[in-house]
C-alpha cells in the first residue's frame, strides 16, 4: 500500500499519480470520510486523463458519464445512497463494471466490492488535519474484501 500526505497545492500531482494507474486498472474505488475530497480528487484525476467536461458529484444521479482523451468511456458512481447489492444490480449498474474500453470510478464502493473482478486501484482518503489529507492506495487483482 502506498501513502501520500498532501495539501490543496499538491492535488494535481497526487491526481497524476493515481491517473497513472489507468494504464493497468479499469476500476478505481474511493473510500474515506464524508467530505474528505473524493469527488474533488476524481475530478482532478479525470482532468489528467483528458476529460474536458466539469466533473460533478453523482450523489443524486448515482452515475455520471465522461469521455477520456484516449477514447475510453468513464463511468463515475457515487453509491452513498445505494443500500444493497441487489439495489445496484436491479438498477442495471453492474453492467457498467464490465464495459470494454472503459474506466469506472466508484465513491462509497463497499456494497459492490464482490462484483469487482477486474484489476482495481483502491484509494482511501482521510483527514490528516484541517489543511491536508492522507491518501492510501493499492492496486489489486479482482475482488478484495474491504474492512
Amino acid at each position: 500500500m502506498q501513502s501520500i500526505s498532501y495539501g490543496k497545492d499538491d492535488l494535481s500531482s497526487v491526481a497524476a499519480t493515481i491517473a497513472e494507474q489507468a494504464d493497468t486498472c479499469d476500476i478505481f474505488t474511493f473510500t474515506g470520510s464524508l467530505g474528505a475530497g473524493k469527488t474533488t480528487l476524481i475530478g482532478q484525476i479525470l482532468a489528467q486523463l483528458g476529460v474536458k467536461q466539469a466533473v460533478t458529484s453523482p450523489t443524486f444521479t448515482y452515475m455520471q458519464v465522461y469521455q477520456a482523451a484516449d477514447g475510453k468511456t468513464v463511468y463515475h458512481f457515487d453509491l452513498y445512497r445505494i443500500d444493497s447489492l441487489d439495489g445496484f444490480i436491479g438498477a442495471g449498474f453492474d453492467e457498467y463494471l464490465h464495459h470494454p474500453n472503459s474506466l469506472v470510478f466508484i465513491e462509497w464502493p463497499e456494497i459492490v466490492m464482490p462484483l469487482i473482478t477486474r484489476k482495481a486501484c483502491h484509494v482511501n482518503l482521510e483527514y490528516a488535519d484541517e489543511q491536508s489529507r492522507l491518501l492510501r492506495y493499492e492496486v489489486c487483482s479482482g475482488a478484495k474484501k474491504r474492512a
